[in-house]
């Protein structure tokens, strides 16, 4: 076999027993996945020592080799970073089991019940740049809804990955589950053959920039949860409360301008635009913010000037686009013509133009007086989130356990065939939901 056939050979290995052990783990109760949840919080926290060492030479090796900013604060793991994520763990750990809930209940006739029952999807591969804390959000989640992951992070984060699944085996050694149920992959070789394993992975959840997104969704026939762009807008309504307005505009640029629901572009309407720019652009550049606008706000403060390329651009860094609107519905148009459906705000103290806003703006998330930054999933109360996405059809938004079910139909009889419900003399369904 050539070096490709023997590597596509191995993973497909990994692949069959992680779907082994996930259907395993698709019967274990709720009590032991709960316990394992905690086993594996605790030899986190006994090897964090080890995984912060791992992560600091991960971080020296991809300064060496010029790693960008946005890139090098997501491989960036310190103390607080992972207490956050362990806490994570434990908030996974507490919230209802996904699995086996009833969603309908009904009797079609008399002895012949109906059930339809969430349950897990299988196997999960995720595949991730940089962000190492992923590793231990996604493993936890699937561990939770009963499904097994193969986990591909990026090459910077290759040693963190490392000690991190290291210590979810250790913890899971000490369960009834099988370590197998989390897999790393750690070369781009494996990256393509995992993509091809269409026989053994329910579901690609990709995670990092633009580019690399889209080029998981071209090149597998594997179902992908994601997003591929975050460009995300607040727009400054003429009814706004100043103040808020600048307090919300400066969280939700630089908060973390790496993350996906920041915002990229600023929308102001003109009523509001000479009071309000020169107070923003002050909080903003204050922070090292880099302002463009378009013509209508260099009028009123002096910045670079914008060009068509800034509507389109998810910067991930202290850069921001400024467009000054006539309108609440010129503010709508830009929105829905540039942003890409992640995340949007409204600040406005007019109750009837916020909800025209959240109703007319096509986002997974659309905000009224309050930041971007919380298009988060443990800021939503899933404990943590598997990713984000812009797909209109569900899973939406934050993904959390939710997402990592799907659900199949019991029915139950005493004999029961199809010709009784057909042709001349045929019985009627009671369809009476129980």
């Amino acid at each position: 076999m050539t070096a490709t056939q023997i590597e596509s050979h191995s993973l497909s290995a990994i692949a069959l027993s992680t779907r082994d052990a996930a259907r395993q783990l698709a019967v274990v109760s709720t009590e032991a996945k709960n316990k394992a949840i905690e086993a594996i919080a605790q030899s986190l926290e006994a090897q964090a020592e080890e995984i912060l060492a791992a992560n600091a030479a991960d971080c020296k090796a991809a300064e060496a080799e010029g790693i960008a900013k946005p890139l090098y604060n997501r491989l960036k793991l310190d103390a607080t970073k992972l207490k956050s994520a362990i806490a994570g763990v434990r908030d996974v750990g507490k919230l209802p089991d996904p699995v086996g809930a009833v969603q309908i209940h009904r009797e079609l006739d008399t002895g012949l019940v109906l059930q339809r029952v969430t349950c897990p999807l299988g196997v999960l591969g995720v595949i991730f740049e940089a962000r190492p804390d992923a590793a231990i959000q996604i493993s936890l989640l699937a561990i939770k809804s009963g499904n097994g992951v193969i986990l591909k992070g990026g090459k910077e984060a290759v040693r963190s990955c490392e000690a991190i699944v290291k210590a979810i085996h250790h913890g899971l050694s000490q369960t009834e589950i099988n370590p197998a149920v989390v897999q790393l992959l750690t070369t781009r070789e494996e990256t393509m053959a995992l993509l091809q394993l269409d026989e053994y992975v329910d579901l690609i959840i990709p995670r990092g920039s633009n580019s690399f997104v889209r080029f998981v969704q071209e090149n597998t026939r594997i179902p992908v949860l994601g997003h591929a762009d975050g460009i995300c807008h607040a727009y400054i309504d003429k009814a706004a409360d100043i103040a808020k307005a600048v307090e919300i505009t400066v969280d939700a640029k630089t908060h973390y301008p790496a993350a996906c629901n920041a915002i990229e572009t600023l929308l102001v309407h003109q009523y509001i635009a000479p009071e309000f720019l020169p107070l923003v652009a002050r909080a903003l550049q204050e922070r090292q913010v880099e302002l463009r606008g378009d013509d209508r706000t260099r009028k009123i403060i002096d910045v670079a000037a914008a060009t068509e390329a800034d509507w389109t651009t998810e910067y991930s860094d202290l850069i921001l686009a400024i467009k000054v609107v006539d309108s609440l519905d010129e503010a709508i148009a830009h929105i829905n013509t540039y942003g890409s459906r992640h995340t949007e705000a409204i600040v406005t103290e007019d109750p009837t133009t916020a909800k025209t806003f959240l109703a007319q703006v096509d986002a997974a998330g659309v905000y009224h007086n309050c930041s971007t930054r919380f298009a988060d999933g443990f800021r939503y109360g899933f404990g943590a989130e598997v990713g984000i996405s812009t797909h209109k059809l569900p899973p939406r938004g934050p993904v959390g356990l939710e997402g990592l079910v799907t659900y199949k139909y019991q029915l139950t009889g005493d004999g029961h065939i199809a010709a009784t419900y057909t042709g001349m003399n045929a019985k009627s369904f009671t369809h009476k939901d129980l």
